[in-house]
């Protein structure tokens, strides 16, 4: 038993969790799982779920473990994937929210919801865009996690505005985002579905003046018709037909 375990131990992720099913393609037969929960070597999470009792689990080796052992598509956005790409630019007051994406027939698995990770779980399953451009790799805490580049955690961050981010912080993260890639960038902006995620976008990386606003090809990117406004009382910005809070219309000039 116990050089089993320590096979095992060399070869689970970082903070991760164990399936009944990976533990069995490393022939641990569901009777010896038992076994080994019940002589203490293993703690049951949920129903075919365990983890080393030496080692307690954590959000990232979680969902690195899911991706590794049940090809679970997940990918972390938003805030969350600027902060780990070193894009922060104020302290979270609280608890940190985690901002995951999922797809709308494989959603977070219940037990998650239940552990005390440290933050809180935000899942959204949105639709805006149809593929998975813009999703990379990033290194953290000992395991490889699916994030969105910062190209993509941005126009996130606009669609989850005005519920979870205000549209003056979205402005301060889109100032230090100084090295957009403008072809993913235009990629991006032709899949998306969000009228107000692409003017609001426009309308920021254009009064920041990124260099690389420039370089955007829009000749395939559908803006919508008409106006669209997002502060009662604001200023209009013709040129992208919205209205915008008089706080941000006003920074900087």
């Amino acid at each position: 038993m116990a050089t089993k375990i320590n096979l095992i131990q060399s070869d689970v992720l970082p903070g991760g969790v164990m399936t009944a099913s990976w533990l069995e393609s490393k022939h641990i037969s569901r009777s010896e799982q038992a076994q080994y929960v019940k002589s203490g070597w293993l703690v049951r999470i949920d129903k075919g779920i365990y983890r080393l009792r030496s080692m307690a689990p954590t959000l990232f080796g979680s969902l690195a473990s899911l991706k590794e052992q049940q090809a679970f598509n997940y990918r972390i956005g938003a805030t969350s994937a600027l902060d780990l790409q070193g894009y922060t630019h104020y302290i979270t007051l609280g608890k940190p929210q985690m901002y995951l994406y999922t797809s709308i027939d494989r959603r977070l698995p219940k037990w998650m919801w239940a552990q005390e990770w440290g933050m809180d779980l935000r899942e959204s399953c949105s639709k805006m865009f149809s593929g998975t451009k813009g999703v990379t790799q990033v290194e953290t805490a000992g395991v490889s996690l699916a994030v969105s580049s910062p190209e993509l955690a941005i126009m996130e961050c606009l669609a989850q505005y005005p519920e979870n981010h205000s549209l003056m912080d979205i402005y301060y993260s889109m100032e230090s985002l100084t090295t957009l890639r403008p072809a993913l960038v235009t990629k991006l902006l032709e899949e998306c579905t969000s009228v107000k995620v692409k003017r609001l976008f426009l309308y920021m990386a254009d009064k920041v003046k990124h260099p690389w606003f420039n370089r955007l090809d829009l000749s395939n990117v559908s803006l919508g018709r008409g106006p669209r406004s997002f502060a009662k009382g604001g200023v209009k910005i013709p040129k992208y037909d919205i209205i915008i809070p008089k706080e941000l219309s006003r920074y900087d000039d």
